[in-house]
């Protein structure tokens, strides 16, 4: 099952985070996260790629690329992009005017440093396939592969962050530990607090290449029980609730001057039987893993934690990414189920342990 998020807000507080012709940034604007904001995730080079990360990466940084609305892979820091027709090349054009927010220019020694530096989960595989990063002249970069590799783009803009740049001179003045304590980077909004296991405060950066945000300054509060940011909402001390489902999501529905949204992303919620590999397990049993299959009613999940609002999909892989195939799904088939468990040898079931 695809897996969507739902949030709750005021209505009135969100015409101002939407409003495409504020002229200057003002007021505040409070969200409820179901999880705490951790220092790892104001840098880019150590990001997870989990929805909750891109929350800070999103408001602190930009990406030479990067997911926007309507647009899997838009142009940001890069204004336009190119690959040799052998597929061994990619060039990017690098935006004009560009600031940090202490004011440096974003450069292409920055790209190459912000990728050069990159250490999360997929760090081996996308620095494996280059060969080479070379720069033309000031405004262009080019990335050499060892060989072709479709899914370079989709490496750097969005399943890893070594496409978010960072200000080369500033880390190496400041060091890595020095950069997650102040961390500066091309965003909409500059680092100004952070209280562990409290609260994250941001505030907009007027000098921000695309425009200044509508909302002057964002807060993050990390409150992760459901009931209780359903509770803050209605005291009027946060405005925003995220990470709302089932009973909660439906007391949102009816209580007025409070508003539903569901939102897309591209997590994908997926169970892995690990024992399916013991031959002593039952999960070795292919009809047992397709019985399991045939008696998960996904739709009534759907229904009752999501309120209809997820996708079901039969792929781990999110199916925005590029080459995605969807495969053929499994019904539900409760009599499918008992019969195919009483093929593998189980016809009354059996003990599946936690």
């Amino acid at each position: 099952m695809r897996g969507f998020f739902t949030i709750a807000m005021l209505v009135p507080l969100l015409a101002i985070a939407i409003a495409s012709g504020a002229l200057a940034s003002e007021g505040q604007m409070t969200w409820a996260l179901h999880f705490s904001p951790t220092p790892t995730w104001f840098d880019p080079a150590e990001m997870s790629a989990t929805v909750a990360s891109y929350n800070s990466l999103y408001a602190l940084h930009d990406a030479m690329m990067r997911p926007s609305p309507g647009q899997p892979m838009a142009p940001s820091l890069a204004e336009s992009w190119s690959v040799s027709p052998d597929g061994l090349a990619y060039e990017f054009v690098l935006r004009k005017g560009v600031k940090f927010h202490n004011g440096d220019p974003v450069g292409v020694e920055d790209v190459k440093f912000s990728f050069e530096r990159y250490r999360g989960l997929a760090n081996k595989m996308l620095k494996d396939r280059v060969a080479a990063i070379e720069i033309p002249d000031p405004g262009r970069i080019r990335f050499r592969l060892k060989q072709a590799w479709p899914d370079f783009m989709t490496f750097y803009s969005s399943a890893t962050a070594a496409g978010w740049i960072v200000p080369k001179n500033y880390i190496q003045k400041v060091g890595d530990d020095g950069f997650k304590k102040a961390p500066i980077g091309a965003g909409p909004y500059r680092f100004v607090s952070y209280t562990p296991g409290v609260e994250l405060v941001l505030e907009a950066f007027d000098g921000y290449w695309r425009k200044a945000p509508a909302v002057k300054r964002l807060v993050f509060k990390a409150i992760t029980d459901e009931a209780t940011r359903l509770a803050a909402l209605k005291r009027g001390e946060v405005d925003i609730i995220y990470g709302m489902s089932g009973a909660l999501a439906e007391e949102i529905r009816r209580t007025r001057g409070l508003a539903l949204k569901p939102v897309a992303g591209q997590v994908v919620d997926w169970v892995n039987f690990t024992e399916q590999w013991d031959a002593k397990s039952a999960w070795h049993d292919r009809r047992v893993r397709l019985a399991a299959a045939y008696a998960i009613d996904r739709h009534a999940m759907n229904q009752a934690e999501r309120l209809g609002f997820a996708k079901v999909t039969w792929s781990l892989v999110p199916p925005s990414f590029e080459f995605y195939w969807q495969p053929p799904g499994y019904a539900y088939d409760p009599a499918k189920a008992k019969q195919l468990l009483a093929e593998a040898g189980y016809p009354n079931g059996f003990d599946a342990g936690d």
